[in-house]
């Protein structure tokens, strides 16, 4: 595990996975705004959970694969404060038994302040990322 990471915890409710995160001053653009790219590290490490998790219950494996992301696009809607819990929310759109395409937002004060879609793949043994989390 990685000390200095997010530890975003991502979990299944119904069919989607959802996290509340708070936000540290040091994650900050300035002051009480969360900088843009903790906001694409965020929605991308969620919806990276979101397709590991669909794609274990789509093959019926009894832990998720590793999985890995191929491409993904944010935007950003409106500055996101930083002063209260943000809530993620991810939902597979479409999937193969390798790989997933996710939809995701970040949510504060019940308003979306970015979304992402991307696709997420399932990688085998001797690929670098295999096993790391």
């Amino acid at each position: 595990m990685n000390e200095k990471g997010l530890h975003v915890r991502s979990f299944a409710e119904g069919d989607e996975v959802v996290a509340q995160w708070m936000p540290l001053p040091h994650y900050e653009a300035f002051p009480g705004m969360l900088n843009g790219g903790i906001i694409g590290a965020l929605l991308d490490c969620h919806s990276n959970w979101a397709a590991a998790w669909h794609l274990m219950n789509r093959t019926g494996a009894s832990s998720p694969p590793c999985t890995v992301t191929a491409d993904y696009a944010i935007k950003l809607f409106r500055p996101t404060p930083t002063d209260a819990p943000l809530k993620l929310r991810a939902k597979v759109v479409e999937s193969t038994d390798d790989r997933a395409i996710v939809e995701a937002e970040l949510i504060a004060h019940g308003k979306v302040c970015a979304n992402c879609r991307g696709t997420f793949v399932a990688v085998k043994a001797g690929h670098p990322a295999y096993h790391r989390w």
